[in-house]
């Protein structure tokens, strides 16, 4: 099939909690026949919005320009209480402190996490060390120390709290962590806060209004929310 079709591109997907990234690529294999496809940057299960997905080889070929994009997302958290995975699917533990914060520390806090930053990925994250992604170690019981990356938090707005939640935007580079983004403000608010929701709004210049959810394609359609180009 896909020596027939001739055309390579990509559909933006508006991916819902749930399923896996892999999943929709699988889903779209099924849906195209085409088995050259394949995603530019993960979305946890947990997570929804914005997943680029590349049709066929020539596109396939371009993943890795999309992949170091900034990106942007609208996160969700808890505070109050931490988490092994640093989000509402791990095992939660409450904080020894049931204080609530005050906006104003809040603001506060939040201050000191924009700009340039170091972040140490989570331990629950596909990111390789000597080979094996760190998730598979997780689940074995097995913790390893985690180099710091660089990053950057271009944005990070507060759109809304009332003790324990709360909700933020973020607009930051590529490879940005925002399970640990949510950890590491928690940490320094000193009552823990874990990700309660994910949603990835913007990949570079497209935003997940462009994007198409998976339930409205079918076989016969799917080839009209190609695009050609991302740039």
């Amino acid at each position: 099939m896909d020596q027939i079709f001739e055309k390579s591109g990509f559909i933006l997907i508006d991916k819902v909690s749930g399923p896996t990234s892999h999943d929709v690529v699988h889903q779209l294999r099924k849906l195209t026949g085409i088995k050259k496809i394949g995603h530019a940057g993960t979305l946890d299960p947990l997570a929804s919005g914005l997943l680029i997905c590349a049709i066929g080889r020539a596109a396939t070929k371009r993943i890795d320009s999309i992949v170091k994009q900034d990106k942007a997302y609208d996160a969700e958290l808890v505070l109050g209480a931490s988490s092994d995975t640093y989000d509402s699917q791990g095992v939660i533990r409450p904080s020894s402190k049931t204080e609530s914060v005050s906006p104003e520390d809040f603001a506060r806090v939040l201050d000191g996490f924009r700009g340039a930053q170091e972040q140490v990925p989570p331990m629950f994250s596909a990111k390789k060390v000597g080979g094996k992604k760190l998730y598979e170690l997780a689940r074995q019981g097995i913790e390893i120390e985690r180099k710091a990356c660089q990053i950057l938090i271009n944005k990070l707005e507060l759109l809304g709290y009332e003790w324990p939640k709360a909700s933020l935007k973020v607009e930051c580079s590529s490879g940005t962590y925002i399970r640990s983004l949510v950890a590491d403000i928690g940490q320094a608010l000193g009552v823990g806060a874990y990700m309660s929701a994910l949603r990835r709004t913007r990949i570079g210049v497209f935003d997940i209004e462009k994007a198409v959810k998976m339930t409205e394609l079918t076989k016969e359609n799917w080839a009209e929310y190609l695009v050609e180009e991302l740039n």
